[in-house]
């Protein structure tokens, strides 16, 4: 249904409008993902501390793990939009 654009060209900005708003829902979700996975794992670190008697250790690394992993996929993710990372 591109009748009415016929002989006229969609306008720059446009374009660029949905390329800023597509960046920052990535960055959102992204963010979202950090925070939920981060809580995730600290709570099974916390879990598997309880079992084993072993106070911080398990929940300290559990959490280093999660924002790791996410830091990395982000990275990957821009690399392979082409962010210039």
């Amino acid at each position: 249904m591109k009748g009415y654009l016929i002989g006229k060209k969609k306008p720059e900005e446009d374009s660029n409008r949905f390329s800023n708003l597509s960046g920052v829902l990535m960055l959102s979700a992204w963010g979202l993902a950090m925070v939920v996975s981060s809580f995730l794992f600290l709570y099974l670190g916390y879990l598997v501390d309880e079992i084993l008697g072993t106070t911080p250790n398990f929940m300290l690394v559990s959490f280093s793990l999660a924002i790791g992993l996410c830091v990395w996929r982000l990275y990957k993710e821009a690399k392979k939009r082409g962010l210039g990372l």
